[in-house]
């Protein structure tokens, strides 16, 4: 059996050389860190989608977030749940496909707009519990990329009502609440997660995270 990747890799030579170049400079660059090897390669792939070399540093992790994360990917079928459309688009569908796995979010939905306006809260809260009614949280991986409130009322659910995600990547992007959200979610003990301290995140992150991710599972995959 082949042990080097095929479905998480670029479709291209042209392109698979590009990225490993790409990675190999970033190595050479980086400086020291002091991230596990299994850690690693999530910080990098960040790095490599933003070229700031400041998530080394500012990317934290739970314990047993890249286990847990590569845990959920292998035995299929683990939805993700996002705050935005963003996220969704942004990540590859064979590799999803690969690992019979599925994305939702429900923040342009016509009744989650409703319910934020009678509540006066934001979409993003109210997408959070919309998953939560559907059953879509426990067990899944979490997606946060840029609702800072989307990522509060997850934490609010983890606490209140014993939600348990397999993973939240907790990567909110912004001024208002952003850095305070993150905090809060790496206060959280029972529920393995990735964050970034302070302003920095986006969407863009969490997908390189979680296509990190997805290549460190079908690596694991091939060898057992």
């Amino acid at each position: 059996m082949s042990t080097v990747n095929t479905i998480t890799e670029q479709l291209t030579r042209a392109g698979q050389a590009i990225e490993h170049d790409s990675f190999a400079i970033i190595d050479q660059e980086v400086g020291p860190h002091a991230y596990a090897p299994e850690q690693w390669p999530v910080v990098r792939r960040m790095i490599h989608a933003n070229a700031d070399f400041d998530f080394n540093g500012l990317t934290r992790f739970h314990a047993d977030a890249v286990h847990a994360g590569l845990q959920a990917m292998l035995r299929g079928g683990t939805p993700i749940v996002a705050d935005v459309e963003m996220i969704c688009v942004g990540l590859s569908k064979p590799r999803l496909a690969h690992f019979g796995m599925t994305t939702h979010h429900f923040i342009s939905d016509a009744d989650v707009i409703a319910q934020a306006r009678a509540e006066d809260t934001t979409r993003a809260v109210q997408a959070m519990r919309k998953a939560q009614q559907r059953g879509l949280l426990d067990g899944a991986i979490v997606a946060i990329g840029n609702a800072p409130t989307a990522l509060i009322e997850l934490v609010r659910l983890i606490r209140e009502d014993g939600v348990r995600p397999a993973l939240v990547i907790g990567m909110p992007v912004g001024f208002v609440s952003a850095a305070e959200s993150k905090a809060l979610m790496a206060e959280v003990d029972c529920v393995p997660w990735i964050v970034i301290d302070g302003r920095k995140g986006g969407s863009t992150l969490v997908v390189a995270a979680l296509h990190a991710l997805l290549a460190l599972a079908e690596a694991q995959q091939k060898q057992g």
